[in-house]
């Protein structure tokens, strides 16, 4: 089934997704997890027990649910029984620690919390929230009404208003203080509508997800499959492992999301055990695929075609570019998604011609509604010029388009810095690191309080061989104040490098004495010397 996105799709809510899912393939598979699937039908029927459940628990509409749980087929059932009750679903990772925890229930003020049945002790010692385990909640084997009046049968029918929020994603974004964005049923529901389109998602598709649903990318795998009909097969309980290669041939996955440590992951499996796959499409949005890890997905997955996506949270998927767009846009993060209206601005919001850099703004049905309980932050990105008007958002995002409407990226604005009278940009640097060889990951932070602009590398090549690689390929004005060689970079739960866990390490111990996960090298600013003018 093909999805085309138009106005009617403004009007589903989320959960009638799954519903039409069933009645159009009942007995599809829609989601397995370690072995075990669910049919679309018998998907549906799980949600709706569930649902009911959520009723009795006290869950009214527009109540906040929040999920720390790991991919699975119950959080699948869960996630479309919250919506058909009503709840404003929030999913957060089972990695977040106990202080972030603490922050996100006191900004979201939850009905109730759904944890791993472990969990439920401690949490609910230290959280004043109705904490519930997963042995509470009713199982697929069998799926029965947990009441005896028929509200699981009522549910079917629940339709909250479109507008209404159907989702809280939470994002630390730059500062590291965690802000949650409101997602109305009405944007997501375009949203994943226009990206099944562009992406060419099938029923006889096997999508194989290891990005975990706390990351919108990951979640929105859920609705992609409901609205085509496609398996969703969800990876090694939503970890990353040795067996990764083996289960993604043994599910004979077609299409693969990726993040570049996934990626990474996979090329070296796949060199390490070289076979057959059924991999026709890799996507990548959330965190750049760096030029080294897109020709080794193509060396290691031959006739897999790559997708590169831009997006963000607050309005979801802004472009998406055809299949291998890359080899012939390099830098290219394609084309806006139909009724997308993307532009670039200078610093007082003007409009800025084809191949000028500038802010990215976004317009359009999947623009999102702003952050939960904090009005100050909505109004500096999601902006109207009047009452009424359509809202358009600042992405914080630097770029340029071309003259046929390709967007290319240059980084962050919050990573746009003046390095000795020169403009860089951190995504320039890591750039042109990655491109110094025996360099496998590179993450940059610009200069704050404490300490100049610092490069963190992994991989074979010194520190030293790092900034003199870097003052060839950027020139000196550019390069960055201190280079560290590290072991591994650390990860966030979505999979993405973790640069406030980089920063705090910084912070805890100067430059100089070295941070406190002893890196293999620290070295100053390269000194350059006429051998290198």
């Amino acid at each position: 089934m093909t999805v085309v996105p138009n106005r009617a799709t403004t009007a589903w809510r989320l959960h009638t997704i799954l519903d039409e899912a069933a009645d159009r393939h009942p007995s599809a598979v829609a989601v397995t997890e370690g072995g075990r699937s669910s049919t679309y039908s018998q998907l549906r029927a799980w949600s709706l027990a569930l649902a009911a459940w959520l009723s009795v628990a006290g869950v009214q509409e527009g109540d906040r649910v929040v999920m720390r749980l790991p991919n699975s087929r119950l959080s699948v059932a869960l996630f479309f029984g919250a919506l058909r009750a009503g709840a404003i679903v929030v999913p957060i990772s089972p990695d977040l620690r106990l202080f972030q925890l603490t922050a996100v229930l006191r900004d979201c003020a939850p009905r109730l919390v759904i944890v791993e049945d472990r969990e439920t002790a401690a949490l609910r010692a230290v959280c004043r929230v109705d904490i519930r385990g997963l042995c509470e909640l009713p199982g697929d084997a069998p799926v029965r009404a947990v009441d005896g009046e028929g509200l699981g049968a009522r549910m079917l029918a629940h339709a909250p208003w479109s507008g209404a929020p159907a989702l809280l994603m939470y994002t630390s974004g730059s500062t590291g203080v965690p802000k949650a964005v409101v997602c109305p049923h009405a944007q997501v529901a375009f949203a994943a509508s226009a990206i099944a389109a562009a992406l060419g998602y099938r029923a006889d598709d096997t999508v194989f997800c290891c990005i975990p649903f706390s990351f919108d990318y990951g979640l929105y795998q859920v609705l992609l499959c409901a609205l085509t009909g496609a398996e969703l097969v969800l990876a090694g309980g939503g970890g990353l492992g040795l067996r990764l290669l083996s289960e993604l041939r043994a599910c004979r996955a077609t299409v693969v999301p990726l993040v570049p440590s996934l990626a990474t992951l996979l090329t070296r499996l796949a060199e390490r055990e070289p076979g057959a796959h059924r991999v026709r499409l890799f996507t990548n949005t959330g965190e750049t695929l760096p030029d080294d890890r897109l020709r080794e997905l193509r060396r290691r997955f031959p006739g897999a075609a790559i997708v590169l996506m831009y997006g963000l949270t607050e309005c979801k998927r802004v472009t998406i570019a055809g299949p291998d767009g890359d080899l012939t846009l390099p830098g290219t993060v394609g084309r806006p998604l139909p009724g997308t209206i993307v532009q670039v601005v200078d610093d007082r919001g003007r409009p800025l011609p084809p191949g000028h850099p500038g802010e990215i703004t976004v317009r359009g049905p999947h623009v999102m509604a702003g952050y939960w309980n904090d009005g100050q932050l909505t109004a500096s990105r999601f902006r109207t010029s009047a009452p009424g008007a359509e809202v358009v958002l600042y992405t914080g995002d630097h770029g340029h388009v071309d003259p046929v409407g390709n967007v290319y990226l240059l980084g962050r604005n919050d990573g746009i810095f003046k390095q000795q009278g020169m403009r860089t940009s951190t995504c320039e640097i890591e750039t042109a690191a990655l491109d110094v060889p025996g360099v496998t990951a590179a993450a940059a932070v610009p200069p704050s309080p404490g300490h100049g602009s610092v490069l963190w590398v992994t991989g074979s090549a010194s520190s030293q061989r790092v900034l003199e690689g870097l003052v060839r390929r950027i020139g000196p004005g550019k390069v960055p104040d201190t280079c560290f060689v590290r072991d591994e970079l650390p990860l966030n739960p979505h999979g993405k490098t973790d640069r406030a866990c980089l920063l705090a390490e910084l912070r805890r111990s100067p430059i100089g004495s070295g941070p406190p996960t002893a890196p293999n090298e620290v070295v100053p600013r390269y000194q350059e010397t006429d051998e290198h003018c």
